[in-house]
């Protein structure tokens, strides 16, 4: 439990680390751009390579090679693991090539046809530019789960970091030559390219330290025709979750010239959380479920799984609890520039949305990993396609009533369905795993996230009773109430004696340095 803890942190610190740059790469972009057309266009046409991302980088691909890779790692060592690894990197960057050169031929020819509206034909255009970023990141996504199966976290994780400063200086650079927004949109685009060519290059040069030297390997093998089997129906599942996000996008795309950007960066404050914590607890336990399944060991699986949900969601809850409370002292720090008070009020409600739905977001990150490492492909799916119904027409319904949030919204819902149906799911699967294991730990949980929501409650009603300047008010707020409930938070479980709680202390306790008497 301490390693698995001390990888987490580690995770999560660089996860830190990226999250920061990445709320000052937002900051950024929307003084510069505001929440216009231009910013509607870049944020769509970057949809693209990231829904490519999840589907044959990070998600899909990567779920069905780690359990495979896993197999054969424990029965024929590194040698054998990195022919097989080879394997998989040549197909993918074949399939990569093809689709990135049709895309920009595509795209090119629909922006330069006629047949689209200018907003449209902008996002066409912006697309051709930034789809090569795609090779990059689906290839720095494999490089880094095979990083993360050896046991190394750290580099992988801060790749992130390399992006949201490329893109950073990048802006930095437009906004200081020019004020024209199509100019500092394409300086954008170029450090979109950049960043993503240094985020594969250094898992590479870490994964190469540990052994790997990339080969050409054309040969056939069982591994390879396992991991279609696993692949396909994988892929199918990561599409309807990726067709989710761009129908939501697409959706809100016909609203207004606004509406993209403001879900875009309500998302945004609740990815903070759900990237920091949740993506790091599955990146740290997927290894360890898939080897209780290669060692068919059923109750390390439902150990590791139980407790990396009580980890999930002991941070998600807060998380969530502190956007709906405190997501408007905390947009106001974004504030700046071109965008506007208006646009500010129109994101406000977005970010409570999201904040009820972090939890079940966070759960069904989770969810899905424990049912991909049992090589499980097919119930995602299944779910995923329930899912995509749910949130089409809840969002199709509720956005003529309440446009954006409606489809926040449905976002939302179709998360809480997911959680409920892949748990379900999972404990079908394992004996071992069901709620009532987790039943006591969320009670803790809740109570405590309800206590740190009142103080946060009290204490925002109380600065604003000062009357201070909204930046300062904003200040006030963020500085003392986002720590002070954190802290109050985990007072809390420990008094309550949450399990996890407890091995984190402990871990802190190794790694502090004892006095010398």
């Amino acid at each position: 439990m301490l390693k698995n803890l001390k990888n987490i942190v580690v995770v999560s610190l660089s996860t830190v680390g990226s999250r920061v740059l990445g709320l000052v790469r937002d900051i950024l972009i929307f003084a510069a751009l505001g929440a216009s057309a231009w910013n509607d266009a870049f944020i769509l046409a970057f949809t693209l390579p990231n829904l490519f991302r999840r589907l044959l980088g990070e998600g899909a691909l990567t779920s069905a090679m780690v359990p495979i890779f896993s197999d054969v790692l424990q029965r024929a060592g590194r040698s054998e693991a990195f022919a097989f690894f080879n394997q998989v990197l040549l197909r993918l960057l074949l399939i990569l090539s093809a689709l990135v050169v049709s895309g920009m031929i595509v795209f090119g020819s629909l922006a330069q046809s006629g047949l689209l509206s200018d907003r449209w034909a902008l996002g066409a255009e912006l697309a051709v530019v930034v789809l090569p970023y795609m090779i990059f990141i689906c290839l720095a996504a494999i490089i880094s789960a095979g990083l993360n199966l050896l046991g190394r976290f750290a580099v992988a994780a801060s790749t992130p970091m390399l992006l949201n400063l490329a893109m950073i200086a990048a802006l930095v650079a437009g906004m200081w030559l020019s004020d024209d927004q199509a100019r500092i949109v394409y300086w954008l685009c170029g450090g979109v390219l950049v960043g993503g060519l240094l985020q594969l290059l250094l898992p590479a040069w870490d994964l190469a330290r540990q052994g790997w030297r990339p080969r050409v390997e054309k040969r056939a093998s069982t591994e390879m025709s396992e991991l279609w089997l696993l692949f396909l129906p994988g892929l199918m599942g990561a599409a309807i979750l990726q067709v989710n996000i761009l129908v939501s996008r697409l959706l809100a795309y016909s609203l207004d010239e606004s509406a993209v950007s403001v879900l875009y960066l309500a998302s945004r404050l609740m990815e903070l959380p759900l990237g920091i914590f949740t993506v790091a607890v599955a990146t740290v336990f997927f290894p360890l479920l898939a080897r209780a399944v290669s060692d068919n060991d059923d109750h390390a699986f439902a150990g590791a799984l139980t407790q990396g949900m009580r980890l999930v969601v002991g941070i998600s809850l807060p998380a969530g609890v502190g956007l709906v409370i405190l997501g408007e002292p905390i947009l106001e720090l974004f504030r700046w520039g071109a965008f506007s008070t208006q646009n500010a009020a129109q994101t406000i409600p977005l970010i409570a949305i999201y904040g009820i739905g972090l939890p079940f977001y966070s759960a069904a990150t989770f969810a899905t990993r424990g049912l991909h490492a049992c090589k499980d492909m097919k119930t995602p799916v299944r779910v995923a396609g329930l899912c995509l119904l749910v949130n089409l027409i809840s969002g199709l319904v509720l956005m003529q009533f309440y446009g954006a949030s409606g489809l926040a919204a449905g976002n939302v819902l179709a998360a809480i369905v997911q959680s409920a149906c892949l748990w379900r799911a999972l404990s079908k699967h394992r004996s071992e795993v069901g709620f009532s294991h987790l039943r006591g730990a969320f009670a803790k949980v809740l109570c405590a996230g309800l206590g740190m929501g009142l103080f946060c409650f009290i204490g925002h009603a109380l600065v604003l009773s000062f009357d201070l300047a909204d930046k300062l008010n904003a200040a006030v707020i963020v500085g003392l109430f986002v720590p002070g409930g954190a802290a109050l938070y985990f007072g809390l479980l420990y008094v309550l004696k949450f399990e996890e709680l407890d091995a984190l202390a402990g871990m802190l306790r190794r790694f502090i340095p004892k006095r010398k008497a």
